[in-house]
């Protein structure tokens, strides 16, 4: 054997401990990577009670996917309406440090800024699909974040009910002169729509939307939709069941966190983080399709007493919603900023669904309600 083939031999053996050297420390690098990552405990206040499980479990969706992909080192310790502060105190909370993030609805801050309306809904708004669009592809994202930013914090998109039921009333509603004095919990700037109908708006938690109605303290009350206005016992008092929700076409759901606290997390994170927001938007929304469907039967067979807004009230409140944005974009130039790109996405959207959307649901509506 020459010395030319030793040293062939030699090169292809020392090649082989080399690669297997590779191998061996790349086996062993993976868990020592996976235990440099840091252990990362959140508190997130939702704005829900347990109870209502599926707007409550958004935020169940969020904690379970980021400890699932960062193999349980990021825990999301997450609390029930009132846990960690009371519902109204969950934004100042974030924006304080005093939790790291809420899961909440951003119209519930109205009374910081009207702006804070948009990143949920606006009276007749987007539908769910426009909303999730407008947002995720549309521009809306940067445009609400920029807002944020003056509260110190960063918004992922969590959750959408879809198009919501317009409530529950003790009397019924036949025209616009039955809404006059009638006190009724609304949320967002559906209340001042509604304001401008004649009826005053009344700010109340979820859980105490109940006692309110059976006491006879308000008369109507919105909250979501049948699956989770059937938990809350809303017909046992208020017999009839009013839609559209026309201020709640596809409110978003968000997940706001404090900047710092984002910024400091590493890049998994972040990412797992944004995975479970984007999650629970999407398997929210599929939810309430379902559970919906199969409640609102349940309560009509419980003898509820369903009925359309009558037209004058609907055209009505279009009317006042419209001149509302124009009266806040006036002098609120925050609002302004992010209203008239929102109206060019909402009209630009409407006359798209029009073409093969609308025409294809009523259609398809039509002919089944002729048993087809």
């Amino acid at each position: 054997m020459d010395e030319t083939r030793l040293d062939r031999r030699k090169f292809f053996k020392t090649a082989g401990l080399g690669a297997g050297a590779t191998l061996a420390t790349t086996a062993l690098a993976a868990p020592a990577i996976a235990q440099a990552m840091p252990e990362v405990k959140w508190r997130v206040q939702s704005s829900f009670p347990k109870s209502l499980d599926t707007i409550y479990g958004g935020g169940v969706t969020i904690a379970e996917t980021v400890a699932a992909l960062t193999d349980g080192k990021f825990q999301i310790d997450l609390g029930e309406a009132g846990r960690f502060v009371p519902g109204p105190q969950a934004l100042d909370a974030v924006q304080n440090d005093t939790v790291e993030a809420c899961h909440t609805c951003s119209y519930y801050f109205v009374g910081k800024d009207p702006t804070f309306a948009i990143g949920t809904a606006l009276p007749f708004g987007l539908n769910a699909r426009m909303q999730n669009a407008w947002i995720i592809e549309g521009g809306g994202q940067k445009l609400l974040d920029d807002f944020y930013s003056n509260y110190n914090i960063v918004s992922f998109v969590a959750g959408n009910t879809g198009v919501q039921m317009g409530g529950w009333f003790r009397k019924e509603i036949k025209g616009i002169d039955d809404l006059k004095s009638v006190k009724m919990r609304i949320a967002g700037l559906g209340g001042m729509v509604m304001a401008k109908l004649g009826a005053v708006p009344q700010q109340i938690p979820g859980g105490d939307i109940y006692p309110a109605l059976e006491k006879g303290t308000i008369d109507a009350a919105e909250w979501v939709g049948p699956y989770d206005d059937e938990k809350l016992g809303f017909y046992q008092v208020a017999p009839y069941y009013y839609y559209p929700g026309f201020w709640e076409g596809g409110p978003s759901i968000h997940l706001f966190v404090n900047k710092a606290k984002w910024e400091a997390l590493p890049p998994a994170y972040q990412a797992a983080l944004k995975a479970g927001a984007a999650t629970a938007n999407q398997t929210m929304l599929a939810k309430y399709d379902v559970k919906n469907n199969t409640a609102i039967r349940s309560l009509v067979g419980k003898g509820v007493k369903l009925r359309p807004f009558p037209r004058d009230v609907l055209e009505a409140a279009y009317g006042a919603a419209f001149d509302i944005y124009g009266e806040i974009s006036a002098k609120n130039a925050k609002f302004k900023t992010i209203y008239e790109p929102w109206k060019k996405f909402r009209d630009e959207s409407y006359q798209w669904f029009r073409v093969a959307e609308y025409t294809f649901d009523s259609f398809g509506f039509a002919q089944q309600a002729k048993g087809g």
